[in-house]
Formats: C-alpha cells, sequence, structure tokens
C-alpha cells in the first residue's frame, strides 16, 4: 500500500469520525432535557451553561452542525470515489458509492444517534465546549446561512407559531407528569394538583362558578334583624344582596364589616344600615380565563366576583378557594356541609347529584367523561339524550351507563353511573352464576 492511499484512507476514517460526532452533536443537544441543564447550571456547571446557551441559540449550532456535516461527508466522498477510481476505474465509481453509504449510514448516522439518544444529557455536556469553538470557526458561513433562513421564515405567520410553542411547552409538561405518574415517581395526586395549574389557562369561570340557582343572597329591603339572621345561618362569610330582583345585585356583605358595624351601634341590630357598610359587587365576564381571574384576585386583593354573560345578566359567582381547588381538590373547614354528591355504592356503582361538576367526577374517580360540551353530569346526560330523560330510563355514551334516579322538575337531581367494563364484567358473572345453578 502505498504512502498516498494509506493517507486517503486515514483523511477518510478522520471525516467519518466528524460527522459522526456532527451527528450524534445534533441529537444530543436535540434531545438534552432543558429542566436537568437549568439545574446543572444553577449549580455551577460551566459545560451546562454552555449547553443552554446553544439550546437559546439553537439556530446557530444547527447551521454549524449542518454545515460541518456535509462539508465532511462530501469531502470523505470525494476522496474515497478518487481513490477507488485509481484503483478500479470507472467501476471504482460505484464501489465508493455503496462503500460510502455503508459507513456513513453505520459509523456515522446510526452508531452515533443512538447513543446520543441513550444518553442525551451526557453527551450534551462532552460536545457543548467543542461545539462552541466550531461555532466560533464557522462564523462567517453559518451567518450567511442564518441570512437565508430569517428571509425565509419571514414568510410564517411568527405569532400562530409562538402560540404553537407555548401549547407544544404545556403539553410537553403535562405529558410528562402522567408518564413520571405512571412509573411511580410522582403521585397521582401530586399529578392532579400539577395538572390543575396547567388547565387554569384552557377554563373559563363559567365552568366551575356556582349558578345564580345555587347562590345564598340576603334582600337589601328585609329588616335588619332578618339579614343577620341569614348571615348567621350561612356557611359562607360573605353574602351577595339584592335589591327588587334577586338578579339585581348591589352588593356584598361580609362579616368582619357587620361585626364591626355592630359594635358601632352598641350591638343594638334595628340601628344598622346595612347598605353603609357594604362593599362594591364586583363583576366579571363569564369568558375570564381561570387563570387570568386569579391574577385578578391576587391583584385586586378580594376573594368574590360575581359572573355576568354577554348581556350583563348574573349567572352565578366564583370565589378565590373555588380557583385554587381546581388546583388542590375539594377544601373543607369546619362549617362546611360534609354531605358528598359522590357516593360509591357496594355494587360498583356511583350516585352522584345532579349538579356535580364533570371534572370533579373525572378527579375523584380517575375517569375520562368528556367536559367539553356540559360542565355538570345532568347537563352531559341532557345534551346526550337531546331531551330531559324520566327517572328509570338509562342511556349509555362514552363508555359509561347513566342510570336517572330522581328528577325535580326540569332538572336531573341525582343519578346512577357505571363504566360499560363494570357493567359488562357484573353481566357475565351474572350469567355464569345462572349457568352454574342450571347445570346443578
Amino acid at each position: 500500500m502505498s504512502f498516498e492511499v494509506g493517507l486517503t484512507i486515514a483523511a477518510v476514517v478522520i471525516l467519518l469520525a466528524l460527522s459522526a460526532f456532527f451527528s450524534g452533536s445534533e441529537t444530543a443537544l436535540t434531545a438534552a432535557s432543558k429542566a436537568r441543564m437549568h439545574s446543572l447550571e444553577q449549580e455551577g456547571d460551566a459545560r451546562a451553561a454552555q449547553v443552554n446557551e446553544l439550546l437559546t441559540n439553537s439556530h446557530r449550532f444547527i447551521g454549524t452542525v449542518l454545515l460541518g456535516n456535509n462539508l465532511v461527508n462530501i469531502l470523505a466522498s470525494a476522496l474515497t470515489t478518487s481513490l477507488l477510481i485509481g484503483l478500479f476505474g470507472e467501476v471504482g465509481v460505484a464501489y465508493a458509492t455503496i462503500g460510502m453509504t455503508v459507513l456513513v449510514v453505520i459509523f456515522s448516522e446510526v452508531l452515533p444517534k443512538t447513543y446520543a439518544i441513550a444518553y442525551p444529557d451526557r453527551v450534551a455536556l462532552i460536545v457543548a465546549p467543542i461545539m462552541h469553538v466550531l461555532i466560533v470557526a464557522f462564523r462567517p458561513a453559518t451567518m450567511a446561512v442564518e441570512f437565508i433562513v430569517r428571509m425565509i421564515l419571514k414568510f410564517t405567520p411568527s405569532g400562530d407559531d409562538d402560540a404553537a410553542n407555548i401549547l407544544a411547552a404545556h403539553e410537553e409538561i403535562r405529558g410528562t407528569i402522567e408518564l413520571q405518574t405512571k412509573e411511580g415517581a410522582v403521585a397521582r395526586g401530586d399529578a392532579a394538583m400539577l395538572g390543575g395549574v396547567l388547565d387554569l389557562r384552557d377554563l373559563q369561570v363559567a365552568d366551575i362558578m356556582v349558578h345564580r340557582t345555587k347562590m345564598e343572597t340576603v334582600n337589601a329591603d328585609d329588616p335588619p334583624g332578618t339579614i343577620v339572621e341569614e348571615l348567621l345561618k350561612t356557611q359562607y362569610t360573605r353574602m351577595p344582596i339584592w335589591r327588587d330582583e334577586p338578579e339585581n345585585i348591589v352588593g356584598i356583605l361580609h362579616t368582619k364589616d357587620l361585626l364591626s358595624a355592630l359594635g358601632r351601634a352598641g350591638w343594638d341590630v334595628s340601628k344598622l344600615d346595612i347598605m353603609s357598610f357594604a362593599g362594591e359587587p364586583w363583576f366579571v365576564p363569564d369568558t375570564t380565563s381561570l387563570k387570568t381571574q386569579l391574577n385578578q384576585f391576587l391583584k385586586q386583593k378580594q376573594q368574590l366576583a360575581l359572573v355576568v354573560d354577554e348581556y350583563g345578566e348574573v349567572q352565578g359567582l366564583i370565589t378565590l378557594e373555588d380557583i385554587l381547588e381546581e388546583i388542590v381538590g375539594q377544601i373543607a373547614d369546619e362549617h362546611d356541609t360534609h354531605e358528598s354528591a359522590i357516593r360509591l355504592q357496594a355494587d360498583g356503582t356511583v350516585n352522584v347529584d345532579g349538579t356535580v361538576p364533570i371534572r370533579d367526577l373525572n378527579r375523584h374517580l380517575d375517569w375520562s367523561l368528556p367536559d367539553e360540551e356540559a360542565t355538570t353530569v345532568a347537563g352531559l346526560v341532557i345534551h346526550e339524550a337531546q331531551t330531559i330523560p324520566e327517572p328509570g330510563q338509562t342511556f349509555t355514551f362514552h363508555g359509561y351507563r347513566f342510570e336517572i334516579l330522581r328528577k325535580a322538575r326540569n332538572k336531573i337531581t341525582a343519578l346512577r353511573v357505571q363504566p360499560i367494563a363494570d357493567v359488562t364484567t357484573a353481566a357475565n358473572l351474572e350469567r355464569r352464576t345462572d349457568v352454574k345453578s342450571t347445570a346443578s
């Protein structure tokens, strides 16, 4: 073997190694955990800081990788083709094409990328310092590439792209939570709370508000003694005050303000002027997102708001506690009533009140009933049945069986719900029992 042939083979091997480096670097840097790199950087790891810098300016390292990878692959192919043509003549072109394809695919693509996917954080920390040097060396060429890319990207809707990136980030976090929950690293209760935080941007106040038919209110024209008596009966510290008609809310009565006013009046209830110390009502649109409303509660330093529709009609009320319950689950204190609206039965069925929110039922039983078209269980049945059912009627949809237990006027007040799988299992057990009885 002549010196020239040996030198050419050595050059090809080095070029293939460089190609493997570029391929593995691209895979490792794009697959590296941003959360892990951020944590290492906070601990003072300089290489992790370099990785984060590369990920922040990803267009730079991608341009360098593409430029370097294509350069070494093309040069390696050219040297191999020249060598084999000199050794075998024109047929050397075919030998070079086949040989380089096999070598590049195995040693410069599949092998380094497989290792990089298996150990992305480790590889990213190793290649980051080298990639920084290459970025500087290739800067003039990559600047030209960046300019061309920017010109092309100007034809894309950047606003939609940003929205898609935000959505992708939320979905990535949600997917990570679900995966860690399945693997046992995150408790199911913790996963529900983390998911509740992510859901705040997708839910509106109308989805979780207390409907106006369930609001506890007082009439501003009632005698002060009657109003005080009503306030003492309720479990709440704040009550809306209406005048002329229940939907005309004119104030919010707070028990602390009431006690202060009673003290100033010498504890003589008849001397109270309720509206003189009632707070101003705060009205919010029913389409406000829970994330926005939570921020508004914190900013306004208030804990209760009245929800109105597009016509200004009061639809219900929402409190800070309602939003927090979407994150941490039901919050109960010593004054709350403890009658459960979701009651598990011995036969595996579940009795629920019609007013139970679908989200609460899903969270309580780990079910997956849809809540896009209706907020409550009764609303879901009416939506799917396209009618107001009567007690005793049963419906099956979305993988669950619904039986109407009670109805008051046009409202479904109680239902029995059971997953179809449980219904099928119970039927099979009953059938096998009947067969055994017949055989006996």
